[in-house]
């Protein structure tokens, strides 16, 4: 029998990834101002419709880039190539002002919702294109976008003036990238062993800040491909460890520099990833390059934060956008695939459908969660948000992050298999997003390092617990009087999680081994509370949607959860000093000592 006769499995639809999403939707149809609706749905239904016809086919092209040190006359080069798909969407992104909305801020506070809306719909099929697009964000600010944020902040008149105009222009012939170079070989997030040096140097006529020489080795490099890139290097002591630190601008590919060897940074090899194929992440030396410094002296990472706020959200809105897409795929192959000796579709397979069930509670939690964060970040950025919503944001940021990576990565296998082999194949698609989600987990700080985050913000801020548990006791009792005994239960047991919350975290502060569990029991509570609000006002304003959002409340909380964490919790605690030891036994062996370094 030939490959094209008997069964032919029919191809599953190309779901639109936005007006086929009811849960983005939704969310923005409460959140945003009605007079910007209209204007909001129409922009994101042309975005997904040049994503599904336009985009969505180049996929395939986007290949790892490549590194010619030398050419064929011995002579240092350092060519780095990045793949035609790879261009393409880079290119793409900029034409639809990735970053520039939310700057232009023609919508005000609303502009960053509008944003990443946008930055989540692209994600599924747009290969972590948000890794040079979400660092320029915090850039302009610090990274491209993050780097919008650190001149905004930070940058000198003479940055404003020259970068500025790049990096929130819509032309690609115009936009500059920027790469964010912090990790070097002593350690990963904890950047106090720095060992790059900057000395101060004479001033020239195109220097856009105060001019310093740095020397030292960059290990992982992220969007080396960038006009420039924004860098910690060591101006104080090492006994200062990161107090010691500086933030400078470093010239790639612009203005006298026209290419990265010419401020003599080497690209020594480009990192062979498990996954973000597309984007170029190098090892680098710097020798005798030439930098800006940006921001306080000996306070680079203070002045790092703003960026790796806006960067942490980033990364959120990638777990969600590639679960969005993931389960696009699952939902539309059960359409098409028949079982029970092709008398039934999978779509009508009670038993499919409650898995996939499960995981659209899920991805309605981590969007209602992740956009919570978003819309106090608009508000914020734009001075209208209060000091108690600021307080809560500074909560929510490190666990929108962490929780998104936790929950998304587990959920993405679930759509995998919910294809059977199909789904193991290369071409579906879900391969690709599963390995491109998973540095979730790692960059711009590991799970640990942002449970630990979250910790010091509540020991240095204790206030900002009490904000978020009067914004919490707000949400339970508008949920209360909208649904009354319909949802008592679930209503009863989040109220009594926001009443034990502050003691967990004071034992977060205390304990060692509960900072990760305590941020995983914030972010579920959270992600419910914002649940009970959508809930709460879909039933005021009588949605059609109101009985599916009270029953996602409903299943979040009957998810127990909040139980296990609560349990897992009290397990740490009776064990008090001795859970240390234990571990350590666990892992190495008994009789395990310290180790001594």
């Amino acid at each position: 029998m030939r490959v094209d006769e008997g069964f032919q499995q029919p191809r599953f639809p190309q779901e639109h990834p936005y007006t086929s999403d009811a849960v983005l939707s939704g969310l923005l149809k409460r959140i945003i101002p009605a007079e910007l609706r209209g204007t909001f749905d129409r922009e994101l239904t042309r975005l997904g419709d040049v994503l599904v016809e336009e985009i969505r086919p180049i996929s395939p092209l986007v290949q790892a880039p490549t590194l010619t040190q030398y050419n064929e006359w011995g002579q240092r080069v350092d060519d780095l190539r990045t793949s035609e798909g790879w261009r393409k969407l880079e290119e793409f992104a900029v034409r639809e002002g990735y970053n520039a909305v939310a700057y232009e801020r023609k919508y005000g506070e609303h502009s960053r919702a509008y944003m990443f809306a946008r930055t989540m719909v692209m994600t599924g099929d747009c290969h972590v294109i948000m890794c040079p697009m979400g660092m320029t964000d915090g850039s302009t600010r610090s990274k491209s976008l993050s780097f919008t944020v650190l001149l905004e902040l930070f940058g000198t008149d003479a940055m404003k003036k020259e970068l500025l105009p790049h990096f929130l222009s819509h032309d690609p012939k115009v936009a500059y990238l920027s790469g964010q170079w912090m990790t070097e070989k002593p350690g990963g997030s904890d950047v106090s062993l720095t060992e790059t040096r900057a000395t101060p140097t004479e001033r020239i006529e195109s220097d856009l800040g105060d001019p310093y020489i740095l020397e030292g080795f960059k290990w992982f490099s992220s969007a080396a491909e960038g006009n420039m890139s924004v860098a910690l290097a060591r101006t104080g002591e090492v006994s200062q460890g990161s107090r010691g630190l500086s933030l400078f601008v470093v010239p790639l590919r612009m203005n006298q520099y026209p290419s990265p060897l010419s401020n003599g940074v080497h690209m020594h090899r480009l990192k062979q990833k498990v996954g973000t194929h597309g984007v170029p992440t190098a090892e680098l030396s710097l020798n005798g390059t030439r930098a800006w410094r940006v921001g306080p002296l000996n306070q680079g990472v203070k002045a790092i934060t703003p960026v790796l706020n806006i960067t942490r959200i980033h990364s959120a809105i990638h777990s969600i956008g590639s679960m969005q897409r993931a389960l696009s795929i699952a939902r539309s192959y059960a359409a098409v695939r028949s079982v029970n000796s092709g008398r039934t579709l999978l779509k009508d397979d009670a038993l499919h459908v409650s898995t996939l069930a499960d995981l659209s509670v899920l991805y309605r939690a981590l969007v209602h969660l992740t956009f919570g964060g978003v819309h106090l970040l608009g508000k914020t950025e734009c001075g209208t948000a209060t000091a108690e919503e600021s307080a809560r944001l500074r909560l929510l940021t490190p666990t929108i992050k962490g929780f998104a990576a936790e929950r998304a990565a587990s959920a993405l296998e679930e759509c995998m298999a919910a294809l059977g082999g199909q789904g193991y194949m290369e071409e579906v698609g879900i391969g690709r997003l599963i390995r491109d989600a998973m540095v979730e987990k790692i960059w711009e700080g590991t799970i640990n390092i942002l449970a630990l985050d979250l910790s010091r913000a509540v020991k240095k801020e204790p206030e900002a617990i009490a904000h978020w548990c009067q914004w919490a006791r707000k949400v339970i009792a508008g949920g209360s009087a909208a649904f009354g005994q319909d949802l008592s239960a679930a209503v009863g047991t989040l109220a009594a999680t926001v009443e034990k919350l502050p003691a967990m975290f004071r034992a977060s502060v205390a304990n060692p081994s509960l900072p990760r569990i305590v941020m995983n029991y914030f972010g579920t509570a959270s992600s419910a509370l914002y649940l009970l609000e959508h809930a709460t006002w879909s039933r005021t304003t009588g949605e059609r949607s109101r009985d599916v959002d009270a029953e996602a409340f409903r299943r979040w909380m009957a998810s127990g959860d909040l139980t296990l964490f609560e349990s897992r919790i009290a397990d740490i605690e009776r064990d008090g000093g001795s859970r240390t030891a234990i571990d350590q036994a666990l892992v190495y062996g008994p009789g395990a000592g310290k180790a001594r370094l």
